[in-house]
């Protein structure tokens, strides 16, 4: 009996033992079969969002279109703007004195001045003051807004006052910038200020953009600020500005933040929609709005087209959906959550992957640079932002390699695009060009920014390389309306 008992147990045993191992061969193979669709998953995304050489000029080459159409005529739809800037003339490196300028951000403005020494001689006592706009001003009217930000000025100029030699009957040029931001799905209060912010910024040859100057500088007279604001311009004309004090082969300026676009000098007979009078220079300064180009030859991925389709404006800035620190997080996020609900790349789906925009660039670019064993930065980035504790050092490579493809591909895109705006002027093959570049996108995320110069550099080879000088911009952020206020106000042009 106790022998029957035996082997029953035995055989028990046995069963249970090859049903476990059946259960784990199973689970052995389901998991090869999800990492195997995971790595698919990451080539078809390497694969979508390649830039080889060739695809680079094509995408170059049909930026220099769009630019010479929209250029032609206001009667022809092109996707870039291509707006001619109130900006009369650009710094030479003679401007000397004491300057003031603002830069208007969404909730916020920043005021500075410094003092500006000549040819050769550096620039000095710069002072900077960053003031909260009330989210009461945010909203109420245009006088309101005037009102708040010259007081801000008056204190700030009482504060930093001019010494009795550079103290003028003359008045002076207030540089004013704007920075204005992308649509921002996250934040409905960011969006608002945003819309406000663009409206000025691309409206001064309106009812509106004249309203607002004009608002400014009564509220500047009745504070007993003795400067006067010729014109808003976005910020990146501002860089533009600092780059050619800096050097006179500065020709164009690149903004890489939450949003992006880029200015430059142009002939004024290469603007031939222009009705007005041509500058006395022979050069009119152009804000691209080429966060707005779009072609057919641009890699959009189905997370591109999911971002685009579920912003609030579909169809349009799609270069800067593929570019901008706005977005690029976004990307790597939709990437991820695909690997985790057709894979199971982290188990269960975490809730918060399924949450919009939660990724930010500056994580992305942590997860990017991570250089520790095994990949603890990500480790501690997907715990922090996704609540994600159980990564395994595959899962974290697949994610830095995610992070990867995406800010490769967003670099070398912006990398063409300064291509082509050297193409466009003409300087590829016989003249020097410095693109200056202002944001924390160029700034912060070194793999990014080497991405980019290393485009620039494929695209034109060893011999052409060297005409085209990628470089940070002078004086960091903001900084570009003090320029414009310097050559404004010594250089003035009708």
């Amino acid at each position: 009996m106790m022998r029957k008992q035996a082997v029953v147990v035995v055989v028990s045993t046995a069963a249970t033992v090859v049903v476990i191992a059946a259960v784990l061969r199973q689970w052995k193979r389901r998991k090869e079969r999800q990492w195997k669709q995971t790595q698919r998953i990451v080539r078809k995304l390497a694969r979508e969002c390649a830039t080889p050489v060739p695809k680079l000029w094509q995408v170059s080459n049909a930026l220099v279109s769009e630019m010479e159409a929209s250029l032609a005529s206001n009667d022809i739809t092109t996707t870039l703007n291509m707006l001619v800037s109130y900006v009369a003339s650009l710094p030479n490196g003679d401007e000397k004195g004491l300057y003031y300028g603002m830069n208007l951000r969404g909730t916020d403005f920043l005021i500075l001045c410094a003092r500006f020494g000549g040819k050769n001689e550096p620039i000095s006592d710069l002072y900077r003051d960053e003031v909260s706009i009330p989210s009461n001003v945010m909203h109420g009217t245009s006088q309101e807004l005037c009102e708040f930000i010259a007081a801000g000025i008056a204190q700030f100029v009482s504060e930093h006052p001019e010494n009795d030699s550079e103290t003028s009957d003359k008045q002076k040029k207030l540089g004013f910038t704007l920075s204005c931001s992308v649509d921002q799905a996250a934040s409905a209060s960011a969006s608002t200020s945003a819309s406000k912010w663009k409206t000025f910024a691309t409206a001064t040859d309106d009812a509106v953009g004249k309203a607002f100057i004009l608002d400014i500088n009564q509220a500047l007279e009745k504070h007993g600020v003795n400067m006067h604001v010729y014109a808003l311009v976005d910020d990146c004309i501002g860089n533009l500005a600092g780059g050619r004090y800096y050097n006179k082969d500065g020709v164009a300026a690149v903004t890489l933040g939450m949003g992006t676009n880029a200015a430059y000098v142009e002939s004024s007979q290469s603007v031939t929609k222009w009705q007005g009078p041509s500058p006395k220079s022979g050069e009119m300064v152009i804000s691209m709005e080429w966060g707005n180009f779009s072609s057919s030859h641009l890699p959009v991925t189905e997370f591109d087209a999911s971002i685009d389709a579920e912003s609030s404006n579909p169809g349009s800035r799609i270069f800067e959906k593929m570019v901008s620190g706005m977005y690029l997080g976004e990307i790597v996020r939709r990437v991820l959550l695909k690997m985790a609900q057709e894979t199971a790349l982290f188990g269960d789906v975490p809730p918060k992957l399924m949450v919009p925009y939660l990724l930010r660039s500056p994580d992305m670019a942590a997860m990017h640079q991570d250089t520790s064993e095994d990949h603890e930065v990500v480790n501690e980035k997907l715990q922090e932002i996704f609540g994600i504790t159980n990564s395994t050092p595959m899962v974290r490579e697949i994610v830095a390699e995610v992070c990867d493809i995406v800010a490769e591909r967003g670099a070398r895109l912006v990398g063409a695009g300064i291509v082509g705006i050297i193409k466009k002027l003409r300087r590829i093959e016989n003249k020097k060009s410095v693109v200056i570049v202002e944001g924390g996108l160029y700034e912060h995320y070194r793999v990014f920014r080497n991405y980019l110069h290393s485009s620039v550099w494929e695209m034109l080879g060893n011999e052409l390389s060297d005409n085209v000088i990628v470089e940070h911009s002078h004086g960091g952020s903001g900084a570009g309306a003090l320029f414009l206020a310097a050559s404004q106000t010594q250089n003035p042009e009708s």
